[in-house]
């Protein structure tokens, strides 16, 4: 243990941060409009969690989050205005088929009305046993279509989510999907408060209760301050890489009811002249829960995104990325001949579910346990834990709050 009194890091702030993604650094800017002073703590070398921009052969690439969502009312537009940061607000290329590929109409007719058809049992199954594949029709044709679609939107397979939670989701959704041309990464990394100290590969490994606030341990030493706000991913939390302290245990039970499911990424570059329409969309076997969607072209660059969800990301996970490769190329030459293949090459496969610090994807509700994110959210004594930008900018609230109420009852 290192002598803390002489450490660069056994220094007094208002609130420590631990974590710097969209939460973490949401709680941060929310902080510098109360004026208290603050320190984040960062386990990689760099800011933003799963909003990560790459630039790989020149472009631009989000190999995390990607899309604005509901971007109607989503707080990182108004932020990326301010910033300077251009919104791209046309439809988003999911809404534009390729248009020389040669599908079977009836079939993805077919493929949408049963995932529609899903969505409407949803209804009744989360007021029964809330397990979404009890929506699932017995023996369904496109079952597997189902499943996919299921791993994008929750990284994980129907058995284990809960169709509350997934309805949640789809009911707040404003089906408005805008883009960051410069990158969501790119955004979020460059909207830390300059106020904000920062501290990057400086995993938290403990957090203790003090007289007057909290201790961070880490392997530089100590900090401390008045109160500490907890970001990090309900993988990170559940497990045993931070050391919480004694009462926290529900916290624990409740992210482990929120696992983080599968959802990665691999990119091709376009190597040659193809007949590749920009800003279109193809998606891949209907009848194969492995199936990816296929971004191509993307801002017109010569760049194809394969996104795979659940089963097709576990590809990823368990075999790495040449066997991902593999999976998208064998998809692709089904899609639009045997010719593509030699004009495509591999750039970059991304492996969020081994990343230590990280752990997965989206989070998503077991059955029956929906209510859990609720509990989540609880503050503990002056420690609050959740998710994205939103939960940070409450969690800096109530962290405010908290304080003011100490400092006027010693008072």
């Amino acid at each position: 243990m290192p002598d803390l009194s002489y450490s660069p890091m056994a220094t007094q702030f208002d609130v420590i941060i631990i974590g710097g993604g969209a939460a973490g650094i949401g709680a941060a800017r929310r902080l510098a409009v109360h004026g208290a002073s603050a320190l984040l703590l960062e386990a990689s070398s760099r800011l933003g969690g799963r909003a990560y921009t790459q630039n790989l052969g020149g472009y631009q690439l989000d190999l995390g989050c990607e899309w604005l969502h509901s971007g109607d009312r989503n707080a990182w537009v108004g932020i990326a205005e301010a910033s300077g940061f251009p919104v791209d607000r046309s439809d988003p290329p999911w809404s534009k088929a390729h248009p020389s590929i040669a599908e079977d109409k009836d079939d993805q007719e077919a493929a949408w009305r049963a995932y529609g058809a899903w969505e409407k049992r949803l209804r009744a199954v989360a007021r029964g046993s809330d397990r979404a594949s009890d929506a699932l029709e017995p023996g369904g044709e496109w079952n597997a279509y189902v499943r996919a679609i299921a791993g994008f939107m929750s990284g994980m397979a129907p058995e284990v989510i809960s169709a509350t939670d997934y309805l949640a989701y789809d009911d707040a959704s404003t089906g408005k999907n805008w883009n960051l041309p410069l990158g969501y990464g790119t955004l979020v990394a460059a909207s830390l408060p300059p106020s904000t100290a920062l501290r990057l590969a400086t995993p938290a490994e403990r957090i203790d209760l003090t007289a007057d606030g909290v201790a961070v341990t880490t392997r530089a030493g100590t900090v401390r301050a008045k109160a500490a706000v907890l970001t990090v991913s309900t993988a990170v939390l559940a497990g045993d890489a931070i050391c919480l302290p004694p009462g926290t245990e529900p916290w624990r039970e409740a992210a482990a009811a929120l696992p983080l499911g599968r959802n990665e990424k691999v990119f091709f570059e376009i190597g040659r002249d193809a007949a590749f329409e920009p800003g279109s969309h193809a998606y891949g076997n209907l009848r194969d829960a492995r199936s990816a969607a296929y971004s191509i072209r993307p801002n017109g660059w010569p760049v194809i995104e394969a996104f795979l969800g659940g089963d097709g990301a576990r590809i990823l996970e368990v075999e790495g990325p040449a066997p991902g490769f593999a999976h998208a190329t064998t998809e692709l030459v089904a899609l639009f001949g045997s010719d593509v293949a030699s004009a495509l090459r591999p750039l970059a496969a991304t492996s969020w579910s081994r990343m230590a610090s990280i752990g997965g994807a989206y989070s998503c509700a077991l059955p029956g346990q929906s209510q859990t994110r609720a509990r989540l959210a609880r503050p503990f004594d002056f420690t609050t834990a959740h998710g994205a930008h939103d939960s940070g900018h409450r969690g800096a609230d109530e962290i405010m709050a908290a304080l003011r109420h100490r400092q006027g009852k010693a008072a």
